[in-house]
Parts: C-alpha cells; sequence; structure tokens
C-alpha cells in the first residue's frame, strides 16, 4: 500500500493559515508535555488520587455523551463497588465497564499495541456486564448504524451522518489501523495530527452496533498516553467534550460532509479536538502553577492539612492526639508545611504553637 498517497494522508495537507495555527497551539500543548514533566512533578501518591478522580470523571463524561443518565458520584460509588458481580441497570453495566477498561490503559498503556484484535477486546472489555450488548460486544457491526446525538436526558437529537456499510468495515479498519502504524514509524506528522486523524476516521467507520463514540475516547487517552501527553492522567478530555458536547456534534457534521470525497477537508474536527487538547494540557499547567499546594501532599499531609484548616492554631501534642500518627510523622508534616509557608511558629521551647497562613 502506498500510505503516502492515501486518503487518510493526502487529508492532512494542511492549507497554509490552518497549519499555523495548528502548529502554534501544538508548540502551547508540548510545551506542558516537555517542560513540567507533569508525573515527575508530583508524588506517586497524589498522582494516583488524582488519575482516580480523572477515571470517574471520564467515566461519568463519556457515558453521558452517549444518553447514560448517572452523575459522577453515582460513578464514583460504583467505582468503590467494582467488586459486585452484577448491576441492576445498563447504566451501571456501561459506567462499571468503561471504568474497569479505563483504569487498565492508565496502567498498562505502555505494553498496549493498536491492534485491530486489542480494539475487539476494548469493546468487548467495555460491554462485558452490559446484558443488552451480549450479541454483538467485541464484534464490528452486522447492521447499519448512524451517528446519533442525544440530548442530556437520552433523547435524540439529530443524526450526524451514516458510515461505513457492514461489509467493508473490517477492511476499512484494517486500514485505518496499517495506516497509523506506518504513519508513526514514519513520523508523517505530529502526533496530535496522527492521532486525531485516527479518532475521526474511526468515528466515521463507526465500526460497532454501539460503543463507538466510547470507544473512541478511550482510544484517545491510550495514544495520548503513549506519545507522552501525561496530562491526560489528570485532566478529563471526555469531561471537556461532555462541556462542550454542541461543538463536538457540529464539528462531526461538518467533516463528515467531505468525507470520502476528492476533497476531504477535517478543517472542523481537527480545530475542535485540538481546543479540546489544548484546554487539558493549560488545565494540567495550571495545577502544577496554582495555589492549589495540596496537589503536591501526599495523603497523610492532607488530611493533616485538613485538620489544620479546621483547627487554625495547635500543637505538636495536639495534632499527635487529633489523627493518631506517629510524633515523628507529625513533625516530618510540621516541617514540610512550615517550608511551604503554610504554617507560622507561635512561641518557643515547650510551648510552640503553629497556625495556618492559608
Amino acid at each position: 500500500m502506498d500510505w503516502q498517497n492515501f486518503r487518510l494522508s493526502t487529508r492532512l495537507q494542511l492549507s497554509a493559515p490552518l497549519a499555523e495555527k495548528l502548529y502554534q497551539m501544538i508548540a502551547e500543548i508540548d510545551t506542558v508535555k516537555n517542560t513540567f514533566r507533569l508525573t515527575n512533578r508530583l508524588l506517586p501518591q497524589t498522582l494516583e488520587r488524582l488519575t482516580q478522580s480523572v477515571i470517574v470523571t471520564s467515566t461519568g463524561a463519556s457515558n453521558r455523551i452517549e444518553g447514560n443518565r448517572l452523575s459522577d458520584g453515582d460513578v464514583e460509588s460504583l467505582y468503590q463497588q467494582m467488586h459486585i458481580k452484577s448491576f441492576k441497570t445498563r447504566d451501571e453495566q456501561e459506567v462499571v465497564g468503561y471504568l474497569k477498561v479505563l483504569e487498565n490503559i492508565f496502567e498498562h498503556y505502555a505494553n498496549i499495541p493498536i491492534k485491530e484484535s486489542f480494539i475487539l477486546q476494548l469493546h468487548r472489555d467495555m460491554l462485558c456486564l452490559s446484558d443488552k450488548d451480549k450479541g454483538h460486544k467485541g464484534c464490528y457491526k452486522f447492521g447499519h448504524n448512524r451517528v446519533e446525538a442525544r440530548g442530556n436526558k437520552g433523547d435524540l437529537l439529530g443524526i450526524i451522518f451514516d458510515p461505513t456499510p457492514p461489509y467493508l468495515t473490517q477492511k476499512e479498519m484494517r486500514e485505518l489501523i496499517a495506516w497509523y502504524e506506518w504513519s508513526m514509524n514514519e513520523k508523517f506528522k505530529h502526533p496530535l495530527l496522527l492521532i486525531s486523524n485516527f479518532i475521526f476516521e474511526y468515528l466515521a467507520i463507526h465500526p460497532f452496533q454501539d460503543g463507538n463514540g466510547r470507544t473512541s475516547r478511550l482510544l484517545t487517552n491510550l495514544m495520548l498516553l503513549q506519545n507522552g501527553y501525561s496530562f491526560a492522567r489528570l485532566v478529563s478530555h471526555e469531561k471537556l467534550i461532555e462541556q462542550n458536547k454542541a461543538s463536538y456534534y457540529l464539528a462531526l457534521n461538518k467533516t463528515q460532509k467531505t468525507w470520502k470525497s476528492q476533497k476531504e477537508d477535517i478543517t472542523s474536527w481537527l480545530l475542535f479536538i485540538f481546543e479540546i487538547f489544548a484546554q487539558q494540557a493549560n488545565e494540567a499547567q495550571t495545577i502544577l502553577e496554582s495555589d492549589q499546594f495540596e496537589y503536591l501532599l501526599s495523603e497523610k499531609q492532607l488530611s493533616f492539612w485538613e485538620w489544620a484548616k479546621k483547627t487554625k492554631e495547635f500543637s505538636r501534642k495536639d495534632a499527635i492526639q487529633a489523627l493518631a500518627y506517629p510524633s515523628r510523622t507529625v513533625e516530618d508534616i510540621i516541617k514540610k508545611l512550615f517550608v511551604m509557608k503554610k504554617l507560622e511558629r507561635l512561641g518557643q521551647g515547650s510551648a510552640i504553637r503553629y497556625r495556618i497562613l492559608a
């Protein structure tokens, strides 16, 4: 296959103004990626806490985009009960499946290949608990499916477009996956352009009877992480899409109009998804540069700080009695908060007390 002149490659021959705008955004996004090296600046416990929060937020948002009615609070409760073997409603079944797959992606992304077998397994695992989807999970679609826009209550708002027919689905999916592998190996374009191009084509093919939007967002997380965009673990791109759902559907609709034509134009989609990536990066940068120093605290340090804010003024003995921490742990935490200029020292000797400066 001549991938250089393949349809997915030629549509990335961008106009000069569009290329300039996108590469300016890429430079800003890559600044966050390269300069801050996010995961190295956070304590392991803090990163784990933030990642768990993103898993919950992403799962709730990604499923609500498709009409699910569970709130983030509902999703968080299910996250704590994933060991339960059965769930009553389809909403719960879909959410728990997504939670498990996203958690696996965050933990093992470096060892997951972008292959047809994995994408089929991804779909199967995401719907593993869904009774309604037993007949088609992990299999390409058997009938025509259309991309629909749905409201917050699951009501149909309109038809976005008609995708690839079933008999061509496997062929086009294999071509898409092979093109992505070639384009990454050859460094054909910047990774964010290749990821964006892949995700649009995936959505246009719409390979499964149901669950295509959700699997596309799981794949987006995977591809971002594999290309060094660690902020995917700190800020949910699914939540940002949910907040801009109308623009999301509009971008897909505009882009689909020229899909597979002689002059494909994916400008609308690229501008939309790059805005999402840029906002994701900016919010991650804000976390590290803002006054929210709590992100730099371990779980015990954070608990201490929450207690201190309520207490206002305390002694070392007060903290030991209230929190049941060893005296050495309390001393270390007080020292860290003092160095971070969050506490001031009052008095001297055995009468020393501390007051918060927040």
